[in-house]
């Protein structure tokens, strides 16, 4: 597995910590842990009960999902997207976010795509909750986004709930066309554009594309698939 260094740094109007990971795993959430960069302690030992209002979360090449969650009960308290560390900018959260002692901050992270091919991230958010999702393939062809740990479709893993939020990361250089949600019978029930991301003037550091206050019915063999190449 191939592995990169990625960064957060997390605080407030008043202070921030620095947490990294030297070489995180590809592909993965397991392991890796960022922690900070002077005492090797994690987020929930150094700034137990402190108040999150931003976070800066960088990664080297490819793309990157983040999330603080408690290491017991396993609650997510936030999550988002990195961006490339050249790029590095705050990300506000939606609200002031309280540190659990016992949280931690992982990351997701994935290479850069070999030439012709495409990839990225999504967050999906259902009324039965948040799953990361990711998508492969070629340049210029809908592919499918499956969930990053168990390679489930969008009716596989929130049947028969309605979804609300999607927030898509392509990997670097990726540009989107467009997302489209497909049913069983391979109609389409909702389509959005995208763009580019962090490389051209105009274009956001961390998504290509954004979409909150749905309310689509998951039904059974639903799909979410993604458009993009690289630019």
């Amino acid at each position: 597995m191939t592995t990169q260094a990625t960064t957060i740094i997390a605080g407030n109007p008043m202070m921030s910590k620095i947490y990294t990971k030297g070489a995180a795993t590809d592909e993965a959430w397991s392991g890796n842990v960022l922690e900070d960069t002077f005492s090797a302690q994690s987020i929930g030992i150094l700034q137990p009960n402190s108040i999150l209002t931003w976070v800066q979360p960088t990664y080297t090449a490819g793309g990157c999902a983040w999330r603080l969650q408690n290491a017991q009960t396993l609650a997510v308290s936030a999550r988002g997207f990195s961006c490339p560390v050249a790029q590095g900018s705050k990300v506000y959260l939606g609200g002031s976010v309280r540190v659990n002692p016992n949280d931690i901050l992982t990351v997701f992270p994935r290479a850069a795509p070999t030439l012709g091919q495409t990839g990225g991230l999504v967050w999906v958010t259902t009324t039965k909750g948040t799953e990361l999702f990711t998508f492969d393939g070629a340049d210029d062809a809908f592919n499918n986004a499956l969930t990053a740990i168990n390679d489930q479709t969008l009716g596989d893993a929130f049947f028969n709930s309605t979804l609300t939020a999607i927030k898509v990361q392509c990997l670097d250089t990726g540009v989107m066309d467009r997302l489209q949600i497909v049913d069983n019978s391979g109609g389409i029930v909702m389509s959005v554009q995208g763009q580019g991301r962090g490389y051209a003037a105009g274009t956001d550091n961390y998504v290509n594309a954004e979409c909150s206050g749905l309310s689509v019915q998951v039904g059974k063999g639903f799909k979410l698939q993604i458009k993009s190449a690289q630019g």
